[in-house]
């Protein structure tokens, strides 16, 4: 995310940095070096209720350099290029 009131740092290297990442199976770009297990989730299913507590997702990434893992709620993974993402929606029985 990008703020103007900090000057000339939009322009320091690497800020403006896009990422190649495949979100369940399609490519997408994504132009922050973080992103929250909420926003991933967003991204995978923009449509859903957020907060909605009848509708439960697994989140789990690859890294092309192999580290692999799941995110739970409220972490944080560092975009890599080509890190693959899959989310997962379940129902709540």
């Amino acid at each position: 995310m990008n703020s103007n009131n900090q000057g000339n740092s939009d322009n320091a290297p690497g800020h403006n940095k896009s990422y190649n990442v495949i979100l369940n199976g399609t490519p997408i770009i994504v132009f922050e070096d973080h992103l929250a297990y909420e926003q991933i989730v967003q991204l995978a299913y923009p449509s859903d209720p957020q907060g909605n507590p009848d509708l439960l997702y697994t989140v789990t990434y690859a890294n092309p350099n192999g580290r692999d893992g799941t995110l739970a709620a409220g972490q944080k993974l560092t975009i890599k290029d080509g890190v693959s993402i899959n989310v997962r929606k379940t129902n709540r029985s």
